[in-house]
């Protein structure tokens, strides 16, 4: 897997009490602001939505397949219009139903 270089340098840490940071429209960035910023974006949903409830992380279930079920479950969720993971889901609950 090809790592992706991040869009930002870490760099030495900034005491904003201190030392004058501007943000975007010019206003001045104290260690309050940025701590109030941080609480604000820490409860943003990142990635896809929740299978099991909103604010809920839904699990992932990893499985090593061979190569030829992998391409036929690619092939049998295109013709169902479907995306593989919807199909492997679908699967596991009607093979549990049975269970």
């Amino acid at each position: 897997m090809k790592k992706v270089k991040a869009p930002y340098t870490l760099g030495r840490y900034v005491d904003l009490d201190k030392e004058i940071v501007l943000d975007s429209n010019g206003i001045r960035i104290t260690e309050a602001r940025a701590r109030q910023i941080a609480s604000r974006t820490h409860d943003l949903a990142v990635g896809r939505p929740s299978l099991s409830s909103p604010g809920v992380h839904s699990p992932e279930i990893k499985a090593r397949v061979p190569m030829k079920l992998k391409k036929s479950l690619q092939r049998e969720a295109k013709r169902r219009g479907q995306t593989s993971s919807e199909l492997v889901r679908q699967a596991i609950e009607e093979f549990l139903r049975g269970a």
